[in-house]
């Protein structure tokens, strides 16, 4: 079928795991005609879940795409063509997840009718919210034997505000979906399962009218029937775009119960890529840097972003982009960000799951992919002209992978396969890092969670044939100062010939956390000519990277170099390079040195009956609680900062005093100094390496 941007719609399925978005997206690829018969998690035949590391733990661990083209009823008749991305629910993997926010208008917040509103569900109206997003609950699971739509619906009221309210309803007992909406003109009549389909029919009009004005007049004026169906789409789409209207839209995946009128209202009601609010794109950097309108039109230069690489072993790198402006065609050339020579786009794909069908070109608000293109990475910006150099997408703020490892490759002669390897897995997930310490040749991999990294590796081995062996890696803990000081040095060094002379005094002051390093030149009268300013600087800096007092880079620190003496004949760069680093050192043994450790916002689910030993075992890790809640299913959530160092071994300590029912997981949150006794046992462990060197 031949579509135009008029009629794509781009949807991420998000929420709580076990909500049922992967059944969820096997059912509207059914319902749609992509799939003669709908796939099955326990079989492992779904579309979405095709990785192995998935079928074996039967949840996604990974976002997967496909599209689907289908027509509405009503008398336009007009071919629709979605594209749904499947994302993981698990807080583990989250950054596939905020990655496919990147790609889509609209994000469909599937909610479990039988557990209602869950973490996975609030976390998830948050970020889409954040991102503004169109935000559409889809309450799955309907025909349960356990549901409960009238408590779904009234959770998700209370928590999300009377902007909650629903297009369509339940009724005789789930087993048939009636419309509220009635875009059509008509409501069904008489009640659902939730009541009179008439009044919540009537909260849905005086949410929508509301937001335009010209829509309120003529309603007020001539009554719902006065209303047309483009200015009542027009208005409800607005709703969506501004967050005044959070429509709920009831479903069963598994009988296909309600899923053909989530397609139809997906093509009569949801955005399509001219109506959603605009990327954020901006050209250049800093104060400099200007916002960029990208238009969806087809005959404009390009302007395409990568949101999601894929290592595949058999077609190689492949790069999944969203146009936003011009026409990628197969055979044509693109640069890469700011570089300077273009790729050809030999194949361009649509994907369904694993599968690559070759089209002839991408349309703006499109979703395709191109292959064997090394140079990709995540977040890359791909146009056809110089005109666009500079222009990136505003970063996401992904979560700061803090769980970490130390690996080495288990035989002998792996080393380089396996930072290749290691190198790959860190392109195809934004929150999977990769660190190598050179100070201590150690090579560490962080993620989000010790299940995150279980994953991680698994797929290492599996896709790359590479084993490791692991260990706890070193925390990454920092220095700073805590009061102003002076310092002072000379170097000077006579050795038969020319010497060396530079004399350095400065003084280093504390900056707020997380403010970095600060160098000023504040020398006057020429006491330090100023080709030997960069060497101070060199001499200060080395410092900042190795650390002073146990051996941590130093961070949020102001140094003013003020004074110093020059000699005509033996001042060398290498002397004032000295003489900045020992008066640097001098300093900061006067400014009370602090070593500051990484403290972490955990959240740990657990059931209710072992509240007391999660919160027992975590006081003993310095931890402070913030909160506890209760969540459904008899589970309790527990909110805390920990220092990092104190997780170590916690994901068994976790599971034994749960039955292995726990689970957690963390962000970065900020650095605070140690404990005295934590910093004496640093510093002492720092002074044979120092002595060393």
């Amino acid at each position: 079928m031949s579509y135009t941007t008029e009629t794509i719609r781009n949807v991420a399925l998000a929420g709580h795991p076990g909500a049922g978005k992967t059944m969820l997206f096997e059912a509207l690829l059914h319902a749609g005609g992509a799939l003669q018969t709908a796939g099955s998690i326990e079989r492992g035949t779904t579309v979405s879940d095709f990785d192995p590391i998935e079928k074996e733990r039967g949840h996604s661990v990974d976002a997967a795409i496909a599209s689907v083209d289908y027509s509405t009823t009503g008398t336009d008749n007009a071919p629709v063509h979605a594209n749904f991305i499947d994302t993981p629910g698990y807080p583990d993997f989250r950054g596939p997840t905020l990655s496919a926010l990147a790609a889509v208008e609209t994000v469909a917040i599937v909610v479990d009718a039988d557990t209602g509103v869950e973490y996975g569900t609030r976390r998830m109206m948050e970020y889409a919210r954040s991102r503004n997003l169109c935000r559409v609950v889809v309450v799955n699971k309907i025909d349960h034997a356990d549901a409960d739509c009238a408590r779904v619906l009234g959770e998700l009221r209370e928590s999300f505000g009377a902007e909650v309210l629903p297009l369509n309803l339940p009724a005789d007992g789930g087993k048939r979906i009636v419309d509220c909406f009635g875009y059509s003109g008509t409501v069904a009549e008489g009640d659902s399962d939730l009541g009179p389909v008439a009044d919540w029919h009537q909260k849905i009009l005086d949410q929508v009218v509301e937001v335009n004005e010209t829509v309120m007049d003529h309603y007020l004026d001539l009554g719902e029937g006065g209303l047309s169906g483009q200015e009542l789409h027009d208005a409800f789409e607005q709703c969506l775009r501004e967050g005044h209207l959070v429509p709920v839209c009831f479903v069963s995946a598994r009988s296909g119960l309600g899923v053909r009128e989530l397609l139809e209202i997906a093509g009569r009601l949801f955005p399509h890529p001219g109506e959603g609010n605009p990327p954020p794109f901006v050209k250049g950097a800093g104060d400099d840097a200007e916002h960029i309108d990208a238009k969806p039109d087809p005959k404009a230069h390009v302007i395409a972003d990568v949101f999601k690489i894929i290592n595949d072993p058999f077609v190689g790198k492949l790069g999944i982009f969203r146009v936003y402006q011009g026409t990628v065609k197969k055979d044509t050339s693109l640069f890469i960000d700011d570089g300077r020579k273009p790729f050809k786009v030999a194949h361009l794909f649509k994907l369904k799951g694993k599968d690559h069908v070759e089209i002839a070109e991408a349309i703006p608000g499109d979703i395709a992919a191109v292959a064997k293109i090394d140079d990709l990475h995540f977040d890359a910006v791909l146009h056809d002209t110089h005109d666009e150099d500079q222009i990136h997408l505003a970063p996401m703020d992904f979560p700061r992978p803090m769980f970490g490892l130390a690996v080495e490759a288990a035989h002998k002669g792996q080393e380089q396969k396996l930072g290749t390897a290691l190198h790959k897995l860190s392109e195809e997930d934004p929150a999977f890092a990769v660190e190598h310490h050179g100070e201590l040749n150690e090579t560490v991999v962080r993620g989000l969670s010790d299940l995150h990294l279980r994953v991680m590796l698994q797929r290492l081995k599996d896709k790359y044939g590479v084993e490791v062996k692991t260990r706890p890696p070193r925390i990454a803990y920092r220095e700073t100062v805590s009061a102003p000081a002076e310092g002072h040095h000379r170097h000077k060094k006579q050795t038969g010939g020319a010497g060396q002379f530079g004399e350095v005094f400065l003084r280093i002051e504390p900056l707020p956390r997380g403010k970095g390093f600060e160098f000023v030149d504040e020398v006057k009268g020429g006491t330090i000519p100023g080709q030997f300013m960069p060497a101070v600087e060199k001499g200060v800096r080395q410092v900042l990277n190795t650390g002073a007092v146990a051996g941590y880079p130093l961070q949020d620190v102001r140094v003013v170099v003020y004074d110093g003496k020059h000699h005509s004949v033996d001042s060398k760069e290498v002397a004032f390079v000295a003489a900045g680093k020992k008066a640097f050192l001098d300093a900061i043994a006067k400014a009370r040195p602090q070593v500051l450790e990484p403290i972490v916002e955990l959240q740990v689910n657990a059931p209710e009956q072992h509240m007391g030993d999660v919160s027992g075992g975590l006081s003993s890790k310095r931890a402070r609680i913030s909160g506890t809640d209760a969540a459904r299913g008899g589970e309790i959530v527990i909110k805390a900062q920990v220092p990092l160092s104190e997780l170590e071994g916690y994901a068994a300590e976790l599971k034994s005093v749960t039955a292995g029912r726990g689970r957690y997981a963390l962000d970065f949150s900020h650095y605070e100094p140690v404990p005295a006794q934590v910093q004496s046992r640093l510093v002492e462990a720092y002074k044979p390496r120092l002595e060393d060197d």
